[in-house]
């Protein structure tokens, strides 16, 4: 009888402070809202100045001239047909000829995944907005 008397006291015990806990965050989330616009003013505006009005001023070593990008996303694009082609043979050479060269495919077929990501992600960040 005790044990049940301390089980639902806890129960109730639990349930007040749960109540508790829930409206105290819900009158501080009204008053949050009018703290942080009082406190702010107008210097949001000065903030978003100093970012938006930053030159951006690349230096020597990340310049590279559209031609340079171009010569380089042609010997990626160059190596990853020849890999695709190796790893495509291997694959043949295995199925048809029954050539032991999983090991090999498989070391093509990564080179040749991770070149197109490569080769992927260096065109989208070089020529998306074009």
């Amino acid at each position: 009888m005790v044990a049940g008397f301390a089980r639902q006291a806890g129960r109730a015990i639990f349930a007040g402070l749960g109540f508790v806990l829930i409206a105290g965050t819900v009158m501080l989330i009204d008053r949050v809202p009018a703290y942080a616009a009082a406190a702010q003013g107008d210097q949001s505006l000065e903030v978003m100045k100093g970012f938006t009005e930053q030159e951006k001023v690349e230096s020597d070593i990340v310049k590279i001239s559209t031609k340079r990008k171009h010569q380089i996303m042609f010997f990626m694009g160059f190596v990853l047909l020849i890999g695709i082609i190796a790893t495509a043979g291997l694959g043949v050479a295995m199925v048809l000829f029954g050539k032991e060269v999983f090991v090999a495919h498989m070391v093509c077929a990564i080179f040749s995944v991770f070149l197109s990501i490569a080769h992927a992600v260096v065109a989208i960040v070089w020529f998306f907005p074009f």
